[in-house]
């Protein structure tokens, strides 16, 4: 196979460079198996660029993302740039870096491992089966509509404007059905149609690619019924997408599902094959340097870039089930393990899942 992919690799801040450490194993080792080639590059982001180059977002970075064909990220911020003004915060990298590059979509995977269901808050039984994606639309809605303040006779009122267009909605619907044809044909398109303007639109546009997608059973759910169904039948929903605050909320809701946010992958994506991957969870700076982190999200989000932005399906497959096997075997870091016994390492962790890469 000669086709060489290049990684932009950001180790970023806390425990990202340990995990990201663990992820370039993986990558290497699907080279071994699969005869993939790799060219990763480095850069800096988020609170280490701030200190040694004065913007969390440096163009020489930026560059080497955008002549990438994917990105890994690990994780970025903490309290040391807690007080910054908001150019100089690690987390306006992330927005920048994220219209730079035109991600307007967000994925988030939420699976259950049967030999983890303890660790979630709900009944086992309710969590059977449940594997579900939340697509997020991540450039519009009313995180990015006007806002402004204004006087009125009952004192100061304060407006956040939430606007969608059609381009907006069909292209983050069209990449939801795609995504929803790779896997168990489900899809469940979320909005408070019943209230607002722009769900009535969202609705209208859904209802009208769906005739191009017949190999997919549509359902239209109301945000808020669709928040207690995540905890009702978890395992009924397949794919869900949805505007920008409600995909903020639903995803975070379907990531407790799985009892460890250390579990959870992530891809950010544009038009295109291009993505940027990136653990769920934080760059934790309490813990970091001790070897303590969990690897498994950003080793899941590795599987991720393989089947979104690579097209190596089967590559992807051999890591998740790596991963299932390891755990079904009772390795464990210490977020997912109940009595803290035999507690692997970032590193060990990392070294289980290699040696079960098999094909």
């Amino acid at each position: 196979m000669s086709d060489i992919k290049k990684i932009a690799v950001i180790d970023g801040d806390g425990i990202g460079p340990e995990v990201v450490a663990e992820a370039k194993k993986v990558l290497r080792k699907t080279e071994e198996l699969f005869g993939y080639q790799f060219e990763i590059e480095h850069g800096l982001f988020g609170g280490i660029a701030i200190d040694e180059k004065g913007t969390p977002l440096p163009q020489e970075t930026l560059e080497m993302c955008k002549n990438s064909d994917a990105v890994l990220l690990g994780a970025v911020g903490g309290p040391k740039w807690d007080n910054n003004s908001k150019e100089l915060r690690p987390e306006t990298g992330l927005l920048g870096i994220r219209k730079e590059l035109g991600l307007f979509s967000n994925i988030r995977p939420a699976v259950v491992f049967d030999c983890l269901k303890e660790a979630s808050t709900l009944k086992p039984e309710v969590l059977d089966g449940t594997d579900l994606i939340v697509v997020r639309e991540l450039t519009g809605g009313i995180y990015f509509g006007e806002k402004f303040r204004r006087n009125t006779e009952f004192g100061e009122e304060a407006v956040d404007t939430c606007a969608y267009n059609v381009m907006e909605v069909e292209r983050i619907v069209r990449q939801a059905f795609e995504i929803a044809k790779t896997r168990r044909k489900k899809l469940a398109s979320v909005d408070k149609a019943n209230v607002l303007e722009s769900s009535r639109l969202w609705r209208e546009t859904v209802n009208r690619l769906a005739p191009e997608y017949p190999d997919v059973e549509l359902e239209h759910v109301l945000v808020d019924n669709c928040a207690m169904q995540l905890l009702r039948r978890p395992s009924s929903f397949d794919v869900i997408v949805t505007e920008n605050m409600f995909g903020d909320i639903l995803s975070d809701e379907a990531a407790m599902l799985t009892g460890s946010i250390g579990m959870l992958s992530s891809a950010s994506l544009g038009e295109g094959s291009f993505g940027l991957y990136e653990p769920v969870h934080g760059s934790a700076p309490d813990i970091a340097g001790q070897g303590k982190a969990n690897p498994i999200a950003t080793i899941l989000s590795v599987a991720l870039m393989f089947k979104l932005s690579f097209g190596y399906q089967k590559a992807g497959d051999l890591i998740e089930k790596a991963v299932k096997n390891v755990l079904d075997y009772g390795h464990r870091t210490g977020d997912i393990s109940t009595d803290q016994t035999n507690v692997l390492s970032t590193s060990q962790m990392g070294d289980q899942i290699i040696a079960a890469m098999k094909k």
